[in-house]
């Protein structure tokens, strides 16, 4: 083995040669289609080995205290609690509750229950906090209504799509507490900056499904107004979301438990609605914790490829090289940070929104810090965040491998995807419209940080 391993070129390469090969190599296998996590660990694995001059015992000292300094994060135990509160939000009924009080206030409008179905989207997301359930869960309710009344299936599809991405702005979201975990910033702080641009994001969809069905009026039907009472009893309905979403983040920012605590009462308190509802039974509640122990190892994986490939390039000294590099090109701070978000819009056709953060946020975090963008640094950091949440998000819905698309297609056989290309590209020039706000105003973002 080691005769094969001295053939290859990357044996006779410095080691930032090393960490810039090991882009390219890593992107390969993505394209061939190995799981994200096991790419990262592998190139990460090459990269400690050819590093090392192939002596072993450095890079299994790695494996072993980055496999146990990982996993025995605290802040991680965060990720598994606000998986099951989604897997409990879903079986007890709220998005059913959610997307009915919305309908019966919008649904009468041009274009009001597709503007429905965007509000439920938000109201899921603020207990859910993963776009594709989001996207899923929301799917199943109101995709029938949406053909119901004759919204065209596209732009059904595309409404549905772009709602999910709510999931992951709208706190509680995963992958921020993942961005809070790996720039070491304060998960909280990070969950106030997210409000204001989540309902920025809600009322953007609005107004674009406002515009699409007066540009394409046969695009959507409409139906009868409801009765005053019945929308006052569809939003009664709703309570459980508005006390669980009150009573975790209120008690968040009231300082009575911490947000990893807040997760846990979370999960309990949207089990136990689920529990009163009657819609969870032990085979529910066993597959509710099955499903969200492979989703929190599918994400503890690629959080365990991302930390040991994230080593490699800092022992490769790739991101100071990069930060280094840009700042001794005397480009403007803001011209820098322009450019990183156009890469993450790019790559976010071809990535999911979790890789692209384990994978790129330790690389281009460092830049922005090292920039002078007349803020302190945890605005910076927490302005940073937000924006690329949002172009990550932008990613989940960009043609051809926006992941919320595929989600819907699969759900939706009747409708060609390139009619949901066609529908969502409006959605995709919202949230650019979106992005170039918070860049140019970030007041608007850091608004309620202290």
């Amino acid at each position: 083995m080691q005769w094969f391993l001295d053939l290859l070129p990357l044996s006779d390469l410095s080691r930032i040669e090393l960490g810039f090969w090991s882009f390219p190599i890593l992107l390969g296998l993505i394209f061939l289609r190995a799981p994200i996590g096991l790419a990262m660990l592998l190139c990460g694995f090459g990269g400690w080995y050819f590093a090392m001059n192939g002596n072993p015992t450095p890079l299994l000292a790695k494996l072993k205290s980055e496999t146990y300094s990982t996993f025995s994060s605290y802040s991680l135990t965060i990720i598994p609690m606000f998986l099951l509160m989604g897997q409990f939000a879903t079986l007890s009924g709220m998005s059913t509750a959610l997307f009915k009080a919305a309908e019966s206030f919008l649904g009468h409008r041009r274009g009001g229950v597709a503007m429905a179905a965007v509000g439920a989207c938000a109201g899921f997301g603020a207990i859910c906090g993963s776009s594709l359930a989001t996207a899923a869960t929301m799917s199943r309710v109101a995709l029938p209504e949406l053909r119901r009344y004759g919204y065209s299936g596209g732009f059904s599809t595309a409404t549905l799509a772009a709602g999910g991405t709510l999931g992951i702005l709208i706190p509680p979201s995963v992958i921020l507490v993942i961005y809070a975990i790996i720039t070491e910033q304060n998960i909280a702080k990070l969950f106030l900056a997210a409000f204001i641009p989540g309902i920025l994001a809600a009322v953007g969809y609005v107004i674009t499904i406002s515009i699409y069905v007066r540009l394409y009026p046969d695009s959507a039907g409409t139906r009868a107004p409801q009765p005053m009472s019945e929308r006052w009893k569809a939003l009664a309905e709703t309570w459980p979301v508005l006390l669980i979403f009150g009573l975790v983040v209120g008690g968040i920012y009231a300082g009575w438990f911490t947000p990893t605590e807040g997760s846990a009462v979370g999960a309990a308190g949207t089990g136990l609605v689920a529990l009163v509802s009657g819609n969870l039974n032990w085979a529910v509640f066993r597959d509710s914790l099955i499903g969200t122990a492979k989703t929190t190892a599918m994400i503890f994986f690629i959080v365990l490829g991302a930390g040991f490939y994230n080593g490699f390039l800092a022992l490769s000294g790739v991101p100071q090289f990069m930060a280094d590099y840009v700042l001794g090109q005397g480009l403007s701070p803001w011209v820098v940070l322009i450019i990183i978000l156009v890469f993450y819009m790019i790559f976010g056709c071809v990535m999911d929104s979790l890789s692209m953060i384990l994978l790129t946020v330790p690389i281009f975090f460092p830049v922005i810090s090292a920039m002078d963008f007349g803020m302190s640094p945890e605005h910076v950091a927490i302005w940073f965040g937000i924006l690329v949440l949002i172009v990550v998000e932008v990613g989940l819905i960009t043609p051809p491998v926006g992941m919320n698309l595929f989600i819907i297609n699969a759900m939706d056989r009747t409708t060609p995807i390139t009619k949901t290309y066609k529908a969502v590209m409006f959605f995709v020039g919202s949230d650019i419209v979106r992005v170039a706000i918070l860049v140019a105003f970030p007041a608007i973002t850091l608004f309620l940080i202290p």
